[in-house]
């Protein structure tokens, strides 16, 4: 399996997986719209999750020689 194909389906499961939470948990589904509408107020939620990919993904990596 190439990179790109785990890339693609990676990101086909974690879709599924939004999907079924949404449909799980719709009052989740209206807090998720409802900051989407209100940044202006959850500037911290998005600046928590980018601080939290930078973590997993970014920290601890090799730089590419």
């Amino acid at each position: 399996m190439t990179s790109r194909q785990r890339a693609f389906w990676q990101f086909g499961i974690i879709l599924v997986i939004g999907i079924a939470l949404v449909a799980f948990f719709p009052r989740a589904a209206g807090f998720v719209e409802m900051a989407a509408r209100e940044l202006r107020h959850l500037w911290w939620l998005i600046l928590l999750l980018a601080i939290g990919g930078w973590l997993v993904w970014g920290v601890g990596r090799r730089p590419k020689e």
